[in-house]
């Protein structure tokens, strides 16, 4: 387990620092390219950024948060997100871009990797599992009730409401995600891809506000129905990696719209997005301080293992 944290961490670590990078050669290297005379390799390293960096901070978030997934959910739970959110984010990317439904007519250039069937990078399935399982983690310790059976140490499942209280919250928190990060990373100077005929909200069509909505809420609910009498429940510090990887790619998102002159996308994804993540994460430490949840004991001894008499998410490191 030490060694699955330790690979977790490097991943992560690796995940922010190649986000700052491609930040930096979005930036400040396209804008003023003799930054790079005074940089040791600097040419060598721009072109490795500009041929791979996206493919490199994607796929490092999307280990980290499977290996956080599988240490602290077990295997079952993680599989039953990962591979809906893949399949079903991908077989709607193919179908968007294929067609303009459900998000809009759009087609993606080139700096995210390998295209499936040409028209898909291999990258975004990838991008919607990782930071789909961080908003939803977030949604639902945040909404999630900590009432303990009576004479029992056993918690209870989450509610019906609560589940899809949790869902469609979860889906706002990535949507919003993607409202702050299409604008710019659409209509830079280096575009990741673009839409065929751009719509009101900074050159994105309403549609795909609601594309990403629905599909959120699809791969989401299919979780929690999986889940739904399992008391899934994280600590304070459990649900750290979960808002950095949020908050870090927000802040990603936020740097580039800022940077290209869209402040009003960043402005509401802060109200419907990143604020609520916080609330969410702060509730849970206002939960923890409270003794409703104790980290004391250790659910993941066997990670493939999946009672559903245990709470979920209670590991000892």
């Amino acid at each position: 387990m030490k060694q699955l944290m330790l690979a977790e961490r490097i991943c992560l670590i690796g995940h922010l620092v190649s986000m700052a990078f491609g930040l930096a050669g979005l930036l400040l290297v396209m804008p003023h390219p003799e930054f790079l005379s005074h940089v040791p390799a600097g040419q060598t390293m721009f072109r490795w950024s500009m041929a791979g960096g996206g493919v490199v901070y994607i796929v490092l978030g999307a280990i980290a948060v499977a290996l956080y997934a599988y240490r602290t959910l077990g295997l079952r739970n993680w599989l039953t997100f990962m591979l809906p959110a893949v399949f079903l984010s991908l077989g709607s990317e193919l179908l968007g871009t294929s067609t303009g439904f459900p998000f809009g007519n759009y087609s993606y250039l080139s700096g995210l990797g390998y295209k499936i069937s040409g028209l898909v990078p291999f990258t975004i399935p990838l991008s919607w599992f990782y930071l789909g399982l961080a908003s939803y983690l977030l949604a639902r310790t945040g909404l999630d009730s900590v009432e303990r059976l009576q004479s029992t140490d056993v918690l209870r499942p989450m509610t019906w409401w609560r589940q899809i209280a949790a869902v469609l919250l979860g889906a706002v928190l990535l949507t919003s995600w993607d409202f702050v990060l299409d604008p710019a990373m659409s209509q830079t100077a280096m575009p990741f891809w673009y839409w065929h005929e751009p719509g009101a909200f900074f050159g994105m069509p309403y549609q795909n506000f609601a594309g990403w909505t629905a599909t959120g809420c699809l791969f989401m609910g299919i979780a929690a129905v999986i889940w739904f009498r399992q008391p899934i429940r994280l600590t304070a510090a459990q649900l750290n990696l979960p808002f950095t990887v949020y908050v870090g790619n927000f802040t990603f998102a936020m740097v580039m719209s800022l940077a290209a002159g869209f402040w009003q996308p960043v402005l509401l994804g802060i109200v419907v997005g990143l604020g609520p993540a916080a609330l969410c994460w702060n509730r849970a430490k206002s939960i923890e301080a409270q003794g409703a949840i104790a980290p004391k004991t250790s659910m993941m001894d066997d990670p493939i293992s999946d009672l559903p008499s245990t709470p979920v998410g209670v590991s000892s490191k």
